[in-house]
């Protein structure tokens, strides 16, 4: 990686920090993160919250990458959240979840509607995870869900590396 792919203009000053193609390489590269467009430009928006810096710049890639290497349960359900909450309302509504469930699926072409099975999973998602029954999940509901299930984390999505990208990234810092 040079220099000048690290680099963002922006409004004739030039800030440093990762873009979001070089952003979405290194994901892909070298954390086996394979998903799709709107799922990675909410990764790439959430991964450092709180710094606010948009090319990413060295303290949110420093955050992210403690959350992705050696995050907390706590941590990385606060993480998911955030990227599965596509409009940051502090919730997960049901248009949001067939957004992230409708490329999850594979269509078949004698399918009559395909969209109506993305509706149906997304009924069983919030059957699992809306613990207070109001129709959309709250960051609460989604920690209980994923506190009794842990399998539930990236439910909508894989947004964090798997354990043999994460053993294989911290190998080579060895």
């Amino acid at each position: 990686m040079n220099s000048n792919s690290l680099i963002a203009n922006k409004q004739n000053a030039t800030i440093e920090g990762i873009d979001r193609s070089v952003f979405r390489e290194l994901l892909h590269s070298t954390f086996d993160i394979v998903t799709e467009e709107a799922l990675m430009e909410r990764i790439f928006c959430t991964w450092d919250k709180g710094f606010e810096g948009l090319p990413i710049r060295l303290e949110g890639w420093i955050c992210g990458l403690s959350v992705f290497l050696k995050g907390t349960l706590s941590e990385k359900t606060a993480y998911c959240f955030r990227v599965y909450d596509l409009n940051s309302d502090n919730f997960i509504t049901r248009d949001e979840m067939f957004t992230l469930l409708r490329n999850s699926l594979i269509k078949h072409p004698q399918d009559d509607d395909p969209d109506e099975s993305v509706k149906d999973l997304v009924e069983i998602a919030l059957k699992k995870f809306d613990i207070d029954k109001d129709g959309k999940i709250s960051y609460l509901d989604y920690t209980t869900a994923v506190k009794a299930d842990v399998l539930l984390l990236e439910a909508f999505g894989q947004v964090l590396p798997t354990d043999n990208a994460i053993d294989s990234f911290l190998s080579t810092l060895q």
